[in-house]
């Protein structure tokens, strides 16, 4: 905001924008649009010649009239203004994300929709771009966002920064973040991490992020090395913020999160997130499972990596803690509908459903599926069908009962279902004590996650 010039007084919600995508048409084209939300469009530009352009429902930008050929190259620039949308969860109507001031500045952060609230873009999971942001500021802010920074450049009390991710994003995963920020930079096996911490926060943050690497270093284990040019954090103390999200090279956590009992839990989620989810993206939002199943399954390996629970222990917990008749069964996690998008189901269920898969294919095959999705569908995107399709082939079964029990089915599964995944498994006791204990202590973290509308 051009009347913003002193800090301490925080940044307005308004933002002047100018957004250059450069396209490629892959058919002939008379007019096309972008997502964009509220903001006010002064000019748009096609190849450099002033374009007309109408709004449709506040929501989409038409831009027309144009004469593209199929297979051309061209560029389009977009000037604009205004006070950035903020968007209301589907289930958690008190949950807002978006363009979120702080008292410090602002945080940029949403899913399943926030792009647009902020740029124009084709808000969908389907259209990865690469990006580079410009970000100019008064004097006094920082500001850090996805990928790595590209320096910065002062003109009277205003400063830019110029943040750039090498590989190309989904929108809902770019960010930028306005604020004071504690910067813990440095290179891990040569990989550079960038953390941002809120001053307040880092007393609290510090114990957590000393185990990134670590966690990181799991992940890979059972992933494959990790696929992006920088890793790290952003932690706020936003008292308005009620999730975690996984910001493409950079998640964006509240410093409260850490209290609560999961702090190595959101960190391995998120970080999960980086190949599953991120490199690989869902093709359609229902094929959500896809991402929080294999999401949360992770801090399931997190447990048995420390020594605390297996997954079949948690299988077998979560389970036996919800009864048959909680409406939580109901969730069709397959094709959970907007309202339940991100309802606990998606996530605890939806650890359960990759258990049984490796129950039923066992260790090998349950493995060689993972690689090969994540190989074969790498900066691209994937569906449930297609996902099913792979672990048929590679593990030579027929599981359609099986997806259609845990993924498809609006009831509890039969304890027939969590059937261990090896013969020494079935011969063996029943979780113990310390493993309950820790499937509850999960359990209740999740609820808390989830009843914050957490991603």
């Amino acid at each position: 905001d051009p009347g913003a010039d002193d800090p301490a007084q925080g940044i307005p919600p308004y933002i002047e924008g100018v957004a250059t995508i450069d396209a490629v048409a892959t058919q002939n084209l008379c007019s096309f649009n972008f997502d964009l939300v509220g903001l006010q469009v002064n000019q748009v530009r096609v190849n450099g010649k002033a374009t007309g352009f109408t709004r449709t429902d506040d929501h989409e930008l038409v831009i027309a009239p144009v004469k593209l050929r199929s297979g051309r190259s061209f560029q389009v620039v977009v000037r604009y203004e205004g006070e950035p949308a903020l968007f209301h969860d589907a289930a958690y109507p008190e949950v807002t994300y978006g363009f979120m001031p702080t008292d410090d500045g602002a945080l940029v952060l949403g899913e399943p929709e926030v792009a647009a609230g902020w740029y124009p873009v084709n808000d969908h999971p389907i259209d990865r771009a690469t990006y580079t942001f410009r970000i100019t500021v008064p004097d006094g802010y920082q500001v850090v966002a996805n990928g790595l920074p590209m320096g910065t450049t002062s003109s009277g009390d205003w400063t830019t920064h110029v943040w750039q991710p090498r590989d190309p994003m989904i929108s809902y995963l770019t960010t930028f973040d306005i604020g004071e920020w504690e910067i813990n930079d440095y290179t891990a096996d040569g990989l550079p991490v960038i953390d941002a911490v809120d001053p307040d926060s880092a007393e609290l943050v510090g114990p957590v992020l000393e185990r990134q690497e670590e966690i990181l270093g799991f992940l890979e284990s059972n992933f494959g090395p990790y696929p992006f040019e920088t890793v790290g954090a952003i932690f706020d103390d936003n008292p308005e913020l009620y999730f975690a999200l996984e910001t493409q090279t950079r998640p964006i956590y509240r410093d409260a999160f850490l209290t609560w009992g999961f702090a190595e839990d959101l960190i391995v989620h998120e970080l999960a997130h980086m190949w599953l989810g991120d490199l690989v993206a869902i093709g359609r939002w229902q094929d959500i499972w896809l991402n929080e199943g294999f999401a949360t399954y992770a801090e399931w390996l997190w447990y048995a990596y420390e020594g605390t629970a297996t997954p079949q222990d948690m299988l077998e917990g979560v389970w036996a803690h919800i009864p048959p008749n909680d409406p939580f069964w109901d969730v069709v996690i397959g094709d959970p509908g907007i309202l339940n998008l991100f309802h606990g189901a998606v996530y605890y269920r939806g650890a359960m459903a990759v258990q049984a898969l490796r129950n039923a294919v066992g260790d090998l095959a349950f493995w060689q599926i993972v690689e090969t999705w994540i190989d074969e569908h790498r900066f691209g995107n994937g569906t449930i069908p297609e996902f099913i399709a792979l672990a048929e082939e590679i593990s030579g079964k027929d599981l359609d009962e099986l997806f259609q029990l845990w993924l498809f089915t609006p009831e509890r599964p039969p304890r027939s279902a969590l059937k261990p995944a090896t013969a020494r498994r079935q011969a063996s006791a029943a979780p113990s004590a310390e493993a309950l204990d820790e499937v509850e202590r999960w359990i209740e973290g999740m609820e808390a996650r989830v009843a914050m509308g957490a991603r």
